[in-house]
C-alpha cells in the first residue's frame, strides 16, 4: 500500500466500522438523533445505519471492493447527514458543549466527504478512457 488512497479507505473502514459497532453496542444515542417522525421507529434507523456503516466498512478494507466502498460511504454520509442536522436542532437547549459538539458534527460531515471521494479515485466518464 504504497499509495496513500489505500490508507485513507483502511482508515475511513476503521472509523467507519467502529461507528458501525457502536449503533449496537450504544443504540440510545443514535436512537436520540434520528427525526422521530421517520418511520417505523428510531431504532429500525439506528441498526440499518449500523448494519450499513459495517458493511461499508469491511468494502474499504477488501482491495477489490475499495473503490465501491468509498463511493457507498459518500452515499452513506450524505444519507445520514439529516441525522446531524435533527441532532444539531434538538441539542438546542443543552449545555454549551454538548450544543458545540453537535455543530463541530454538520461541517466535519464534508471533510469525510470529501475524504470518501479521495479514497474512491480518480472518477472518470467512459469518453476519458484510452
Amino acid at each position: 500500500m504504497s499509495s496513500p488512497r489505500p490508507r485513507l479507505a483502511v482508515g475511513l473502514g476503521a472509523g467507519i466500522g467502529a461507528a458501525g459497532v457502536l449503533h449496537f453496542v450504544r443504540p440510545e444515542f443514535f436512537d436520540a438523533i434520528v427525526p422521530p417522525w421517520l418511520p417505523p421507529s428510531q431504532r429500525f434507523w439506528t441498526l440499518i445505519s449500523g448494519v450499513a456503516e459495517l458493511v461499508v466498512g469491511v468494502m474499504l478494507f477488501v482491495p477489490r471492493w475499495r473503490r465501491s466502498g468509498a463511493i457507498a460511504l459518500f452515499v452513506l454520509l450524505v444519507a445520514v447527514y439529516p441525522a446531524n442536522l435533527y441532532m444539531t436542532w434538538d441539542w438546542r437547549d443543552r449545555p454549551t458543549g454538548e450544543r458545540v459538539v453537535s455543530w463541530v458534527r454538520l461541517p466535519l460531515q464534508f471533510v469525510l466527504f470529501a475524504l470518501a471521494r479521495m479514497a474512491s479515485g480518480p472518477w472518470r466518464t467512459p469518453a476519458h478512457r484510452g
